[in-house]
């Protein structure tokens, strides 16, 4: 009687099982990687705007001046970041603002419950509506 050659069932079964396993811990652990390198997409383009209001008060003494094309901007508009995965808001008066990025609906920063919503404040308060708060800075 000749041997047969492949694998059993019970073989099969269990490189299944240990495929499942893994890809239950890595799959987890790529989304939190995403959303992580998303975050940086909304610090830079929160960033950005703090620096152009910067320029704004530094030339006009004023955050809101009517010369000053971000705060034109942001006047009651948003500005997306540069990945499309963030709104950036503002409330701006003369002497201070608060930037405001929240995650946009639809997207995949949406299921982003650690850090929600990033803000920036003209004091330099670095801030976050979830879980994690300041840390996701």
């Amino acid at each position: 009687m000749q041997k047969q050659k492949g694998f059993t069932l019970i073989e099969l079964m269990i490189v299944v099982a240990i495929v499942g396993i893994i890809s239950a811990i890595a799959y987890p652990s790529y989304m939190e990687s995403v959303r992580k390198s998303n975050r940086a997409d909304a610090k830079a383009t929160l960033n950005d705007v703090a620096h152009r209001l910067q320029r704004c008060f530094t030339t006009y003494s004023a955050y809101n001046n009517a010369n000053c094309s971000v705060a034109n901007t942001l006047d009651g508009g948003t500005i997306t970041s540069a990945e499309g995965m963030y709104s950036v808001t503002a409330a701006v008066t003369a002497t201070t603002y608060t930037l405001t990025a929240a995650p946009v609906a639809g997207s995949s920063q949406a299921a982003d419950t650690k850090c929600g919503s990033l803000t920036l404040t003209s004091a330099g308060i670095r801030n976050a509506t979830g879980s994690y708060g300041a840390e996701c800075w």
